[in-house]
């Protein structure tokens, strides 16, 4: 389907866009490819190509690794533009100029050259272009108008078959790994690696996270087939002196990289939590092995002024209310355990996941943790059985004898509410997890306060 008009800015671009098939919304697992991406890529004169880049994998943390790697960068005065998904509350932030939005005449200039390009692409029987492909090559086509010094690209989902999976970059980045979208990238924890692990090419450095012993042997087998030096967390990375406080993390950081060996005392991130800590630490490894030479106090000042929506994100002081996107076992138990170091248990909780999430899992985490647990839809832009969700944490409840008020309530703005007037009353913090459309949701219904 193609737009009759030429766009004049973003907005324009997105609409267009949206008319196509979404993969977020659904795709069967044998129509994931890279042949139209390639065709594509080829027929634009490989944009992707345009600037050395750094490719981010992973089931946690992706987001956030991608973010401070861009703003190390742009510190240090190469021009980074970034890639991320999902987006919380505006499209744009999933194409950036850092952590900034681009000028709407790159967005349209970049919109109006994929929509003649998407018009030449010869498409076979059965096949089709989708939103997310589309999406991407807006992204490497913004990239290449606006003339970037580098890129930081985070993969969709998984990585073998990601759109994104057109680069040749110059570092590989791979963060923790849980199961998740196992419908599409397999039910172990090694078969999900081995997707994540098709990010690695020929001859460029892997920086890997810590992983469980299945997923770090995949990883080791990957990287030596592929000659790709593997610089593994543990090994290059001591993250030392964590202090986690309100407004933010600090932190000192010991990195042995294979070129020298540093310590970077008193590094700070205006996010709360340890995994922050360490997710700083893979992307100053990620910096460091691409751009040995780069001063450090690059990477204090990228840090230091980071920002993302939707990661331990405070959204009002009075009733206080944090969001956060977490939506795996692993990423909630890190959320929960920040947010009741700071503000005690027993407060309120506001949960919507999308369907296929480890539900009872996360539930027997949040149970104990909370007085009252408001359950919800996570908007509608993903499927979610809220009954199914509602019947987790009753059960997670009732097994860990815990006694919190669970209140079953898919209208999102009401439950919002319910939420706000629930902490007033009873002089609580608010949590809003389970999901980035959730936190999403639950910005464009709250003002935004100073804080």
């Amino acid at each position: 389907m193609l737009a009759s008009t030429p766009f004049i800015n973003a907005d324009d671009v997105y609409n267009w866009l949206s008319t196509f098939i979404n993969l977020e919304k659904g795709q069967q697992q044998w129509n994931f490819n890279l042949d139209v991406m390639s065709r594509l890529a080829k027929i634009a004169g490989h944009p992707e190509k345009c600037a050395p880049a750094f490719h981010v994998a992973g089931s946690k943390g992706k987001g956030s690794v991608t973010g401070m790697i861009a703003a190390i960068l742009d510190t240090a005065g190469i021009k980074t533009a970034r890639y991320a998904s999902p987006h919380v509350s505006d499209f744009r932030e999933r194409i950036t100029a850092g952590g900034n939005f681009f000028d709407e005449d790159i967005y349209a200039n970049a919109g109006q050259e994929l929509l003649e390009l998407a018009g030449q692409v010869k498409l076979k029987d059965g096949e089709q272009m989708s939103y997310f492909e589309l999406f991407t090559m807006w992204f490497f086509l913004c990239a290449r108008i606006s003339n970037c010094d580098a890129m930081a690209v985070e993969t969709g989902m998984g990585g073998r078959l990601d759109a994104t999976n057109i680069l040749d970059p110059l570092v590989s980045v791979i963060t923790i790994i849980e199961l998740e979208h196992t419908e599409y990238l397999g039910n172990t924890i090694a078969a999900i690696a081995a997707e994540k692990a098709g990010i690695i090419k020929q001859g460029r450095p892997l920086v890997l996270a810590e992983q469980s012993a299945q997923a770090l042997e995949v990883f080791r087998e990957h990287a030596e087939r592929r000659a790709s030096p593997l610089l593994y967390f543990p090994d290059c990375v001591e993250v030392k002196n964590i202090r986690v406080e309100k407004s933010g993390t600090t932190f000192d950081l010991v990195l042995r990289n294979g070129y020298r060996n540093e310590t970077i005392p008193g590094l700070f991130i205006p996010i709360p939590g340890e995994v922050q800590a360490k997710n700083a630490g893979l992307a100053a490894l990620a910096v460091k092995t691409a751009f040995p030479d780069l001063q450090n106090h690059y990477i204090y000042k990228g840090l230091n002024a980071f920002s993302l929506p939707a990661r331990f994100e405070k959204i009002s002081s009075t009733p206080l209310f944090i969001v956060d996107g977490a939506h795996t076992k692993t990423s909630v138990k890190f959320c929960l355990d920040t947010f009741t170091s700071l503000y005690g248990d027993g407060g309120i909780l506001l949960f919507g996941c999308a369907e296929g999430k480890d539900v009872l899992s996360m539930a027997e985490l949040c149970a104990p943790r909370f007085s009252r647990i408001i359950i919800t839809r996570p908007g509608t832009f993903k499927r979610s059985n809220v009954e199914e969700i509602y019947a987790a944490f009753v059960h997670a409840a009732e097994e860990q004898k815990a006694h919190p008020e669970i209140i079953f309530l898919p209208d999102t703005e009401k439950a919002v509410e319910l939420a706000i007037q629930l902490a007033i009353k009873h002089g609580l913090p608010i949590l809003g997890t389970g999901s980035f459309y959730l936190a999403g949701e639950i910005r464009s219904k709250v003002n935004l306060k100073n804080h």
